[in-house]
């Protein structure tokens, strides 16, 4: 797969996918590696078709020539009935957004977990990780919820305005990581919590440019925490800016993005894309998005 010669045509699957910089960050980081890479979005909202479609969609791709797609909201567990083989980590995770297609086989990854992974590596090497809270138990919460455990956290305190959630997350995961203490509690416990923790990660839409504000008072953010935001439209969340303001290291949201985007890539190709080259490309892509604004 990783003869330079070849070209590759890949797609992204799920609702509202027009404005994603996919496209923008996999076709750059192709041209500069010497390769003939397409990247289309296919848009569900767009074309008319249900999240339900995503088996279908796939065998048309297989038949056009499609080397892989990645997969969105609201298909990233919709589509594993349909795959052959499952890599281990989307497996416990019962979510796939990264599908290979060779030889009319389909096989599943998720470069959400290993997307946050190599941002907290990359972005926050020296984060201390004994106690970690996150705020957020929903999808791409699952996601990095193992990456931190992944990664070593002993304590890990999830908090859902749905305590049912965070409860039910923290069992699944206990599963996999017998060895440490997982937590579901609800957000009236975030005193209590940040009071013990090493440093946070943030996991909902608030700050997003639909949703502003911060996801918890920033009163109980303290400068000797880190802290870590998947959000990055804007790239600069009213958390990420406080929490810089407060003095604590801090994480944006397009680490993680730019993370699962390299990781696709180098699925898709065979190839190691450059992931800080991605992430200044990234970077440029969203400072012309707010400028458009």
């Amino acid at each position: 797969m990783s003869n330079r010669t070849e070209s590759y045509l890949v797609g992204l699957v799920g609702d509202g996918v027009m404005p994603s910089l996919s496209p923008h960050m996999h076709e750059r980081e192709g041209d500069l590696q010497g390769l003939r890479y397409l990247y289309r979005p296919i848009d569900l909202l767009e074309l008319g078709l249900p999240a339900t479609s995503i088996g279908d969609l796939l065998q048309s791709a297989s038949r056009m020539g499609f080397n892989g797609l990645n997969i969105t909201h609201p298909c990233k567990q919709l589509v594993l009935e349909h795959l052959d083989e499952i890599a281990p980590d989307a497996e416990r995770l019962g979510a796939v957004n990264t599908v290979v297609i060779q030889d009319g086989r389909f096989i599943g990854h998720n470069t959400d977990f290993s997307g946050f992974a190599a941002a907290l590596a990359s972005g926050l090497p020296d984060a201390k990780l004994d106690r970690v809270v996150q705020l957020g138990a929903g999808g791409a919460g699952s996601a990095v919820a193992y990456a931190l455990l992944t990664a070593g956290v002993q304590t890990l305190d999830l908090v859902d305005m749905d305590p049912a959630r965070s409860a039910e997350r923290a069992a699944e995961l206990a599963v996999f990581f017998p060895d440490r203490v997982i937590t579901g509690r609800p957000t009236a416990a975030l005193p209590q919590l940040m009071a013990q923790a090493d440093g946070m990660v943030h996991c909902t839409p608030v700050g997003m440019a639909a949703h502003p504000g911060t996801p918890l008072d920033m009163a109980l953010v303290e400068p000797r925490h880190w802290v870590a935001d998947i959000v990055y439209r804007p790239i600069e969340t009213e958390l990420v800016r406080e929490a810089r303001a407060k003095g604590c290291d801090v994480l944006d949201g397009g680490r993680m993005a730019v993370g699962q985007a390299a990781d696709a890539f180098r699925i898709f190709t065979g190839l190691d894309a450059d992931a800080e080259r991605m992430r200044a490309h990234f970077l440029e892509l969203i400072a012309a998005e707010e400028v458009a604004v």
